[in-house]
């Protein structure tokens, strides 16, 4: 939780630069749920990121991520699951060379999906949804798939820094009241020398 807090402070240093906001963010949410892989070692990232995800969801008696994801960002959350630029099926196909059918299909099953589970309060499988999105728009940028500052799809990144800037807070209290709940150790414990 130290480092998560660390990250969220550099984001609200950087409130006006969404890339640098965004990045700083995600290292926070990275930190929440990267855990020791050794303790770990037959699961892959992703189950790992949804078991936290449940972790969460288990503990948040109050609705908060809901309230979060509906009450104060259901129009940018929107706007992420009908965006096909932050869909990884869109850029594979793109990759390959191929054509719209490639891709569309299954986008169009996403959103409409990950829409149902906005207006049926299925807060675990929204959530993943979300942040899968926030996940390929991470790639684009930490792996230079983005110009920074850019006016080329610049909405995306405003959208995804302040639906983590509002996210982030209520996944820490969340594990702030749920000290019992066994996190995983972290992946790079302190060492001092």
């Amino acid at each position: 939780l130290h480092r998560a807090l660390s990250w969220m402070r550099s984001a609200d240093e950087h409130e006006n630069e969404p890339d640098i906001q965004f990045i700083s963010l995600w290292i926070a949410l990275n930190t929440l749920y990267g855990v020791d892989e050794e303790r770990h070692a037959s699961l892959a990232e992703r189950e790992i990121f949804q078991r936290f995800i449940y972790k969460l969801n288990q503990h948040d008696t109050d609705g908060a991520i809901y309230n979060c994801l509906w009450k104060k960002f259901s129009g940018p959350v929107k706007a992420l699951i009908s965006n096909q630029y932050v869909f990884a099926p869109f850029w594979s196909a793109q990759r390959a060379g191929e054509g719209e059918e490639a891709w569309r299909e299954r986008f169009d099953k996403s959103a409409t999906t990950a829409l149902s589970f906005l207006k049926h309060q299925k807060v675990p499988e929204l959530l993943s949804v979300v942040l899968d999105r926030l996940y390929v728009l991470r790639i684009k940028l930490m792996h230079g798939g983005a110009t920074y500052q850019s006016q080329v799809n610049r909405q995306q990144v405003i959208d995804g820094a302040h639906i983590l800037s509002f996210l982030m807070p209520v996944i820490v209290n969340i594990m702030l009241d749920a000290p019992e709940e066994d996190w995983g150790a972290i992946y790079f414990p302190v060492i001092k020398g």
